[in-house]
């Protein structure tokens, strides 16, 4: 059975979720890969202020083509998620509730999302054009310049997720390991 949530994410909410449970996200998330990582943390280092408030906020590490005519978005298919490893921790620590990707995440990453419960979602690969029709709306509101990179705030309507590392720290990855060595014995 899939657990229907809408952003921004609450604690609440995030603290009940395990890995491996099958989600439908739907509300307002952004995109960012590693060059708007770097960006972000570029500006806080700054002490600036970043281009869109993270505070319960999910960013999907997504670098989509573009729309074909009639459509909003073209494939958004996840990017593997450990290129962010060395930013997410800072952007948890202000506030930012979920991340969308595909791939492990290191133990630093792992133990943020348990001290700040967080949830680290994994989208299909392979599958971008079934997500890219979960994607009603977007629009680019930071960084232009990186193209497909760009920062955008995105609506979606059920986005097919499956829960990879929960707020107490659950991997999936581990679990299907044990598990399946397990089956072996």
């Amino acid at each position: 059975m899939d657990i229907k949530l809408h952003t921004p994410l609450e604690e609440s909410e995030i603290i009940n979720l395990k890995a491996g449970d099958s989600v439908l996200l739907s509300g307002t998330i952004y995109t960012a890969r590693d060059a708007a990582h770097k960006r972000l943390i570029d500006l806080l280092d700054e002490g600036k202020d970043l281009p869109l408030n993270i505070q319960g906020e999910t960013i999907y590490y997504v670098g989509p083509t573009p729309a074909k005519p009639g459509k909003v978005i073209g494939s958004a298919g996840p990017t593997t998620s450990y290129r962010m490893d060395a930013y997410a921790p800072t952007l948890m620590d202000l506030g930012l509730k979920g991340m969308i990707g595909k791939g492990d995440r290191n133990s630093i990453v792992i133990e943020t999302i348990k001290r700040n419960k967080c949830v680290y979602f994994g989208a299909i690969g392979g599958a971008a054009a079934l997500i890219g029709r979960s994607i009603v709306k977007s629009e680019i509101i930071a960084y232009e310049d990186l193209g497909s990179e760009a920062i955008r705030k995105m609506e979606v309507k059920d986005m097919p997720l499956v829960v990879i590392i929960d707020s107490n720290g659950n991997n999936l990855y581990d679990i299907g390991k044990s598990e399946y060595l397990a089956s072996l014995e």
